[in-house]
């Protein structure tokens, strides 16, 4: 396995600009380029193609290509199959819904940065055993979402999230606010209807009315976060 050229540090400077990482699934490759690119004008920084269909490696590669600017992840990685195939088509990090044996195994053999995912106490300290700093907390809502973000940021302070599943823009801010949280996922940020239709400067422009609430609000600045 080989590394890319983003490293922890780049990733979490685009999201303080942006903590905002759509998880994104591509059913025509053709969608890939012009996705990518109406994602970043519209202020996104970092995005996530999820693993569900079998044109996710090569729409990593596509979007990679037509907006380099555009940090580009693979998410939904089950095994070491899948994470070999994502990193070769240029993932600049990997998203995992879990993990098990097998999988932190393959994980560990990779300098890609990894954010993997945990819904409870024991899995977080399992992985901070391990070295990862930043989790991806899944399925969030059906998880306990903000009060038990709330309750990791006690004893295990030193651990950060990204919790994706069950947000939207009626609770997102609630996230964003807490001091463990670095950004969110989820699909709710894009419009799959003007994707499915094509029309990029629609998509663009609905696109950027989430960024730019999220932004406004100075929701990802420091100084609001929300003491555990």
């Amino acid at each position: 396995m080989t590394s890319t050229s983003h490293s922890y540090l780049s990733i979490f400077e685009n999201l303080q600009q942006c903590p905002l990482v759509p998880v994104i699934v591509i059913n025509d490759i053709e969608d890939a380029a012009p996705m990518g690119e109406a994602l970043h004008k519209a202020g996104i920084r970092i995005a996530e193609i999820t693993f569900r269909t079998p044109q996710a490696a090569q729409a990593i590669s596509e979007m990679k290509a037509h907006c380099p600017e555009l940090v580009v992840g693979a998410g939904t990685i089950l095994n070491a199959d899948q994470l070999d195939t994502a990193i070769n088509a240029g993932s600049d990090f990997i998203v995992t819904p879990g993990t098990t044996p097998n999988l932190l195994n393959a994980l560990a053999a990779t300098t890609t940065p990894i954010f993997p995912g945990a819904s409870t106490a024991s899995e977080v300290l399992n992985l901070y055993e391990r070295g990862y700093e930043c989790i991806k907390f899944f399925p969030a809502e059906a998880s306990g979402g903000t009060a038990a973000l709330k309750s990791f940021g006690g004893p295990i302070p030193q651990v950060k999230f990204m919790p994706t599943g069950g947000i939207d823009q009626s609770n997102v801010h609630q996230y964003l606010a807490l001091k463990n949280v670095i950004a969110v996922g989820g699909s709710w940020m894009i419009d799959a209807n003007f994707a499915a239709q094509k029309n990029w400067r629609e998509f663009q422009k609905s696109t950027e009315a989430f960024v730019d609430n999220i932004v406004a609000k100075g929701i990802s600045m420091k100084a609001n976060k929300v003491e555990m």
